[in-house]
């Protein structure tokens, strides 16, 4: 996808969080582009200084297709880039990678609109840990198409595994927790002691930890702002904009509730999700020790660990699916909504624990009852051993779909 959109478009933006393999996919495109492309790091303190001493003279200087990394460090930059282009016109002139939603820098939307287009990298999926990539999961279960994956039961051992590792390379990579803790501390500290100081130049840095830690709380819930302002002890203007902070760096997302239907009653309010679970459960304190011990599983773990999947699967979805979640004011939900161009919905329900039995389907029945026009697939994602038909497009699904070969 990433080759495609350098073969017909001046300049392609790849966003995804820190260390979640930009920087090493860039590279080895590179290695293989028949086009010689020059990249260079704005993490290379002589490079920043040039970029943001004179971004025009800088562009113009450049020859050829370029990449240019982590260029959230020099918004300064995209004017330049869109004089350029418009100078000359040429697929794939500009490549530019940033560990911050560029899209929400100021300035960078209006300066290159119609000239870029954005793609997303998120960490690792567990079927890209198993080397298993080349079914699109969000495309299977919205058309409820699993026959081609060979789904086992969903060990809980496993399962326990995908939570506390998440997806990040570097993580993933370390066998010991307290490795891999260490590894999630000094993350967090980077992105802090960095990232938040060149966006938002605040030198004061203890609130946003705090904050975080508390958000890790509330993965999987609806956002307040109202709650989380009285609980943090910080004003909500300065809240939302720490907030919006965490959100540019990719350590927290919201997502929109789903509300086609004027008629009906429902909650607008989006869920927050920390979108990695392996930095969830590590802010939670969790290990597996205690994950394995306790009767059950966390339901915000578990839900995050699907919501971080679907993420990574929608991002390059060949039926373009958009991820919602639904909730009505009478207290009827359904964790995940995938719907197509055409309007048409999936609803999806995750369940932590090892059996599933009809109540587990009552959001789903109410979707297909209200909006059986555009229904497709209802679906409960459970920690169980088997794919169980629950009635007329209504299924149980192990979890263990994630990682099936």
């Amino acid at each position: 996808m990433l080759a495609d959109a350098l073969a017909d478009t001046p300049v392609v933006v790849l966003n995804g969080a820190r260390q979640s393999g930009k920087s090493t996919l860039v590279q080895a495109l590179s290695s293989v582009d028949t086009t010689p492309r020059r990249y260079l790091t704005l993490d290379d303190v002589a490079v920043l200084h040039a970029a943001k001493s004179d971004p025009a003279g800088f562009i113009n200087g450049l020859q050829g297709p370029v990449t240019l990394d982590e260029v959230q460090r020099a918004p300064e930059l995209f004017l330049p880039i869109k004089a350029a282009v418009d100078r000359q016109r040429l697929p794939g002139q500009f490549l530019l990678t940033g560990s911050a939603d560029v899209m929400l820098l100021p300035g960078m939307a209006d300066s290159l609109a119609g000239r870029m287009e954005v793609l997303s990298l998120w960490p690792l999926s567990c079927a890209e840990l198993l080397d298993n990539p080349a079914v699109n999961r969000a495309d299977a279960l919205f058309h409820g198409d699993w026959k081609a994956l060979r789904i086992a039961p969903c060990e809980r051992s496993t399962l326990v595994s995908h939570l506390l590792t998440g997806g990040f390379p570097d993580a993933v990579t370390r066998t010991s927790e307290t490795r891999r803790a260490a590894w999630f501390d000094a993350y967090v500290q980077a992105i802090l002691q960095r990232d938040v100081r060149d966006l938002a130049n605040l030198e004061q840095l203890t609130e946003i930890p705090n904050l975080l830690q508390l958000l890790a709380t509330r993965s999987a819930t609806l956002l307040n702002f109202a709650e989380l302002s009285r609980t943090a002890g910080i004003a909500q203007s300065t809240l939302k904009r720490y907030f919006a902070l965490l959100e540019m760096l990719f350590l927290v997302v919201r997502l929109p509730s789903w509300e086609r239907n004027p008629g009906k009653r429902l909650v607008k309010a989006p869920k927050v999700f920390l979108p990695d679970s392996g930095l969830l459960c590590h802010l939670m304190g969790a290990t597996a020790k205690g994950l394995t011990d306790k009767p059950g599983l966390p339901g915000s773990a578990v839900e995050t660990l699907v919501l971080a999947e679907l993420l990574k699967h929608v991002a390059f979805s060949g039926r373009r699916l958009s991820l919602w979640h639904y909730r009505t004011q009478t207290h009827v939900e359904v964790d995940f909504i995938l719907e197509n161009r055409l309007g048409q919905i999936t609803g999806i329900e995750v369940k932590a624990s090892a059996t599933v039995n009809g109540k587990d389907f009552k959001g789903l029945r109410h979707l297909q009852e209200t909006e059986g026009a555009i229904f497709q697939h209802g679906i409960v994602l459970y920690g169980g051993r088997e794919v169980v038909p629950f009635g007329d497009k209504l299924w149980a699904v192990p979890l263990s779909f994630w990682w099936a070969e």
